[in-house]
């Protein structure tokens, strides 16, 4: 199955979602562009919207709907530096992916030194490259401190994507305002955006590892 098969699937199992399935499309051509071109992805969010970041970087880091070979000539380099160690077959390729806020040395002492609201704003600006694709997500769409990382990705060239509720709209929506794509979930209620963020990116993950790996 590649990228247009699960990208149907999705729109077929949750027919909610066909109100955002061109955002969605739009985010997947963005993730492929940015892998293509050996950026990363950088993720983050509050309290469940956290977890779901933590839980996209998870997906692509490692093997998620298919074998992902390691490239030939680095397990031949691997085995012969240390041979009858195993170590390619312990290793898988990754779509590199980080959430920002999973350190809490450093959200603990930015948020105490200098300004909670600028803890994943900082580490954008620390780890952000022209390139690379900020996924910020947000059930309300207006918090403030993933609102922050997106306008410093912004003033730093990086593409920025949201994904959040519909509980507010248009230029009320902080996400809907400021990122290049925001994939709107047609849910207000906390619980239900989070029910449907998650086959969202789910798909995303599994259409992207299509394109690079056969099944």
């Amino acid at each position: 199955m590649g990228p247009t098969q699960i990208f149907r699937q999705l729109l077929e199992r949750y027919p909610r979602l066909t109100v955002c399935e061109e955002e969605i499309w739009k985010a997947y051509e963005e993730w492929a562009a940015c892998f293509d071109r050996k950026g990363k992805l950088m993720t983050c969010g509050n309290g469940g919207s956290s977890a779901d970041a933590q839980h996209i970087v998870g997906e692509l880091m490692k093997e998620f709907d298919r074998k992902r070979p390691l490239e030939e000539a680095f397990a031949a380099r691997l085995e012969a530096m240390y041979p009858r160690e195993g170590l390619p077959g312990k290793l898988q390729p990754a779509l590199p992916a980080v959430a920002l806020g999973s350190g809490q040395v450093l959200v603990s002492a930015y948020s105490n030194d200098v300004a909670p609201d600028m803890v994943f704003a900082q580490e954008v600006y620390g780890y952000g490259r022209e390139g690379d694709i900020l996924l910020a997500l947000s059930t309300s769409g207006n918090s403030v401190n993933v609102g922050n990382a997106v306008k410093v990705a912004r003033a730093m060239g990086i593409r920025t994507m949201g994904i959040c509720g519909r509980r507010y709209t248009g230029a009320d929506n902080l996400l809907v305002s400021l990122c290049d794509i925001c994939i709107v979930i047609p849910e207000t209620e906390v619980y239900l955006v989070q029910e449907l963020t998650l086959p969202v990116y789910h798909a995303l993950c599994r259409m992207v590892e299509a394109r690079y790996w056969q099944a």
